[in-house]
């Protein structure tokens, strides 16, 4: 084994889109009747978003993916030597961590542990890089949950919110390969000092509800993000002797589709490249890389050899990406 590449293996992936389909066109005409919905699709890229139901939870969407993506491993859920469970809005629980109840939902005593992790929408990234680091030193099968119920933290008097955030959740299983490929690298930073302009207050420390709110313009996030992802693409390719050309599938953030396709065109990644999911799901925070994943290995054409570059930015500021190669089946 090259030592020099994580031996990391995704083998099951899957999402859960919870509750009601909901259009851009229908959230316009019932709350903002003076706007013209066209203009907020044109601006957005966004056609549609799900809205869980009011009974949905975290745990219990979080525990359906992950099953899901461990039938599609092959594997019980007692194989698990790991479970992280991440989310950039909020989980269950602020302790115990809501990891245990998917656990609890798996019906797993004693056989693995788990954490939550957050860090914005970088923290399927970061998760991984736990992931694909436990695998280097001999670790078992593990799970990872991404849920973001953004419908929880969204209110119709922000509208720039309102009309971008969805609900989605993700899981993606990974083990040990020895069949070649792997993690190739992985780069990721904060920038602590730039903060980020997009946050969701802690009530307990507020004492009130609190909804995402952005707190720069439409431009200043679009530059930001397109120079964290450009960046973060760069050092990863330049660490593992590759060039973007090298590269089979492109898988970048996506804050939301009009963005996206800012993202896609500044790197210079034709569309076919990449799989988009922002114009049918909205925002999704950390879960909108793993669900382009999961698409693009089941749709998609993806061989042993291929290589797929995951790209993110956060609030934080949060960005990084990492190079994957598909290993041999």
């Amino acid at each position: 084994m090259n030592r020099s590449i994580l031996p990391l293996d995704i083998v099951g992936t899957s999402t859960v889109l919870p509750g009601n389909c909901v259009s851009t066109e229908d959230i316009v005409a019932r709350l903002y009747p003076r706007w013209e919905a066209g203009h907020i699709l044109h601006k957005t890229g966004i056609r549609t978003r799900h809205f869980k139901h009011p009974e949905d939870d975290c745990a219990s969407l979080g525990t359906q993916a992950l099953s899901a993506a461990l039938s599609a491993a092959g594997l019980p859920a007692e194989a698990l030597s790991r479970l992280i469970f991440v989310s950039s809005g909020a989980g269950d629980l602020v302790f115990p961590a809501t990891a245990n109840l998917i656990c609890a939902g798996l019906g797993l005593r004693s056989t693995c542990d788990c954490f939550d992790l957050n860090n914005a929408c970088l923290g399927f990234l970061t998760a991984l890089d736990i992931a694909a680091k436990d695998l280097y030193f001999g670790a078992g099968p593990i799970g990872i949950v991404v849920a973001e119920l953004g419908s929880r933290c969204i209110d119709a008097s922000l509208p720039r919110s309102y009309l971008v955030f969805g609900d989605a959740v993700a899981a993606v299983v990974v083990r040990q390969t020895e069949t070649g490929g792997g993690l190739l690298g992985s780069w990721l930073r904060n920038d602590g000092v730039a903060f980020g302009n997009v946050r969701l207050a802690n009530p307990a420390v507020t004492g009130t509800r609190e909804f995402i709110d952005f707190t720069a313009t439409n431009a200043t996030i679009a530059d930001e993000a397109i120079t964290a992802i450009r960046t973060s693409a760069d050092q990863v390719l330049s660490r593992a002797g590759l060039r973007l050309e090298d590269v089979q599938w492109v898988l970048p953030h996506q804050p939301n589709g009009a963005l996206f396709k800012a993202i896609i065109e500044a790197l210079g990644i034709p569309l076919e490249r990449t799989v988009p999911v922002a114009d049918s799901i909205g925002s999704t925070g950390a879960a909108a890389i793993p669900i382009s994943l999961d698409r693009l290995l089941r749709e998609r054409d993806v061989r042993p050899g291929d290589h797929i570059l995951l790209a993110g930015v956060g609030g934080g500021i949060s960005y990084g990406a990492m190079l994957y190669q598909v290993p041999a089946r």
